[in-house]
């Protein structure tokens, strides 16, 4: 269950807490990370006995509603989610209570939440619909808890509050973790009965020895992965850069030269993702590109040896931006047309007056310098100006042209 996506979230959370606690004992750090990453497992099952827990309390609440019926000569209440064939199974899943019973995990100390819960699923549609029908298959059974999952349990604040107060290294593993909760729901098979295999601690058994090379490149080389990054920040200032993210780069760094079966794409895409989750909203674009240089040195000077793709001419981003700014200017806004009032001179009427002057023929199509351009406002028709529009030195109506200008 634990994958390299868990890994690097935990190995950023713990790099970062070994440098501000000014520990120097990597491996008690190690042992930290270790048990860190085996807290995200108890919090895979007991996710998966929440759902035990509230069929537990719906079962008690029927028991009371029954009696109660029998007392006063009433047709007591449906059993039908009760015995949920889904719900029953994880129950009494071997796997699962053996877990549970050895690490002492349970939800007895927190039923006025699980009450809560259970009213919350009472008043959903998503149960009602399941509860107007009489019978169901064990695929309807499976699904039912699969929605109401999704829709009650997977955001939910006050699951989330509880859970911090249960322990901080739960802190940011919970979105992650549902996504194996509602995996293995749609895992279960009922051929399996109570033998049905939940997902393993590690979804690799290489993933464990991961953790620990990746953790200890990062501390170990630090000075070096450090002086990496400061010779090739190019148009950064080094000194400068936010904390977490010289974090975040020198774990990068590490997984590039020490993993070298892991594609540079890969890591990259990664690490930026960690960026924008951790650090400043500019902080993946910034790692994004510093990655990428420091990729291609490691390349050239035989650091490592993984493929990459060539980098696309800066000519087709700066004609790219001159077309975007040509349709919507500087600020992205699309332009608008100014309508401009030009006096058209009548062609016989300017030929006259131009022999009487001894001057040449003007331009009909340009307008006089001393004519200014007046703005007629956006809404204005374009076809014709206004009758009353001013023509100087015109006798005829104005003629209208469109020039396009910056909004």
């Amino acid at each position: 269950m634990i994958n390299r996506e868990i890994i690097r979230i935990k190995i950023v959370q713990l790099t970062y807490a070994y440098y501000q606690n000014g520990s120097n004992n990597i491996d008690t750090a190690e042992k930290e990370l270790l048990f860190s990453l085996s807290k995200t497992y108890d919090l895979y099952n007991y996710l998966l006995d929440l759902i035990v827990a509230v069929t537990r309390e719906e079962r008690r609440r029927v028991d009371l509603l029954t009696q109660q019926a029998h007392r006063e000569g009433k047709d007591v209440p449906s059993q039908k989610f009760i015995f949920n064939r889904f719900a029953t199974q994880l129950e009494e899943n071997k796997m699962l209570n053996e877990f549970l019973e050895d690490k002492h995990i349970t939800w007895d100390d927190d039923q006025e939440f699980v009450r809560k819960l259970c009213d919350q699923v009472e008043q959903s549609e998503i149960y009602q619909e399941y509860m107007s029908q009489p019978t169901s298959t064990y695929d309807e059974d499976r699904e039912l808890w699969r929605r109401l999952y999704k829709q009650l349990i997977e955001d939910n604040t006050d699951i989330d509050a509880l859970l911090e107060e249960k322990s901080l290294y739960w802190n940011d593993d919970k979105n992650v973790v549902d996504t194996f909760v509602l995996k293995t729901i749609k895992r279960f098979d009922p051929k399996n009965k109570n033998k049905q295999e939940l997902l393993p601690e590690y979804a690799d058994v290489e993933d464990k020895e991961f953790a620990r090379k990746l953790f200890r490149a990062t501390i170990l080389n630090a000075d070096t992965y450090q002086r990496y990054m400061s010779e090739y920040s190019r148009n950064w200032d080094f000194s400068r850069m936010a904390y977490m993210d010289i974090i975040i780069m020198q774990i990068a760094i590490a997984e590039l030269l020490t993993f070298p079966a892991i594609p540079v794409s890969v890591t990259i895409n990664e690490y930026v993702d960690l960026a924008k989750l951790y650090s400043t909203p500019r902080s993946g674009g910034y790692i994004n590109g510093m990655l990428d240089n420091l990729a291609r040195y490691f390349n050239q000077a035989g650091l490592m040896r993984k493929p990459m793709e060539e980098r696309k001419p800066r000519q087709d981003n700066r004609r790219q931006n001159n077309r975007r700014q040509n349709n919507y200017g500087e600020e992205g806004r699309p332009q608008r047309l100014r309508f401009v009032h030009r006096p058209r001179i009548n062609e016989q009427q300017a030929t006259d007056a131009a022999a009487d002057a001894q001057q040449p023929i003007p331009d009909t199509q340009e307008a006089p310098q001393e004519a200014p351009a007046q703005e007629v406002p956006q809404e204005a028709p374009a076809q014709e100006a206004p009758q009353d529009a001013p023509a100087q030195q015109a006798p005829e109506t104005p003629k209208e042209t469109t020039e396009q200008t910056e909004a």
